[in-house]
């Protein structure tokens, strides 16, 4: 599905990422692949990738810092000459800005919305700059933001301005015929989510909503989507939202427990 294609991947730090999981999948179908990988993750990138045969080299880059950037786009020129896809699997949040929405500091939120929104764009211009004439995939990770859940706070508005800019990358890269997509993942226990607070309960509500079994350790089904995005399948898909889930998002929230007669 993938053969030939030349794809950048962002955000592999440990064997559990979605990341990860696409690294294996898309090289299995005949992609190559560079990962890039914060700095001080690359030695885990590149242990979570090694069993993979021949595995994909990986670079250090902090999407953040513009000069990084630039280097990245240097070494793909250098590489490969060009790029057909890009998976961004980055975001972050300083803990206090996981807290009360009201209590987080302005620089923690605007780190924040600079790792996991800004970055975004950044990848988008590397497509504009590296994408062939046939087009590119520029793919990007989601989780539901049309409602507040409990433990999710300064992220939720984060993913909320992704949604928004996703759009916006559609419309200004689709002249090119670059593609910008999202996929929305259900909960998963991956690094990231670690380091959310009474994550459990976030589980706990797919557990109870969703009406396909979703399993939070298994990371393949949002890989597998993101290939189908990355590949010539989705040609003619872009500006969406494809909700890898469960089917969670389409079931409306029960406010009481269904056994509990009505006073």
């Amino acid at each position: 599905m993938l053969r030939g294609k030349r794809l950048l991947v962002s955000g592999v730090a440990t064997r559990d990422s979605i990341a990860a999981a696409v690294v294996e999948r898309a090289h299995r179908a005949g992609a190559e692949v560079l990962v890039a990988a914060y700095p001080r993750d690359v030695p885990a990138a590149e242990d979570a990738l090694a069993a993979l045969p021949g595995p994909p080299a990986v670079v250090a880059v902090d999407a953040t810092d513009e000069s990084d950037l630039e280097a990245l786009e240097d070494g793909l020129r250098r590489r490969w000459g060009h790029l057909d896809g890009a998976l961004h699997a980055i975001a972050f949040a300083p803990r206090s800005a996981l807290g009360s929405v009201m209590d987080a500091p302005a620089g923690d939120v605007e780190v924040a919305m600079r790792t996991s929104v800004w970055t975004y764009a950044a990848f988008g211009r590397l497509l504009r700059r590296l994408a062939p004439s046939s087009g590119a995939s520029l793919v990007g990770l989601d989780f539901d933001s049309t409602r507040a859940w409990p433990v999710y706070n300064w992220m939720g508005p984060c993913k909320a301005a992704l949604r928004s800019l996703n759009g916006y990358l559609a419309r200004d890269l689709g002249v090119m015929g670059v593609r910008a997509n999202l996929v929305a993942a259900g909960p998963l226990r991956t690094r990231a989510a670690s380091g959310i607070p009474d994550f459990e309960v976030l589980v706990d509500s797919w557990s109870r909503q969703a009406p396909l079994a979703w399993d939070p350790t298994d990371t393949s089904a949002v890989a597998d989507a993101v290939c189908f995005l990355l590949s010539d399948l989705a040609r003619a898909i872009t500006g969406e939202v494809l909700h890898v889930d469960g089917g969670a998002h389409a079931m409306a929230t029960c406010l009481q427990d269904p056994q509990t007669e009505p006073s």
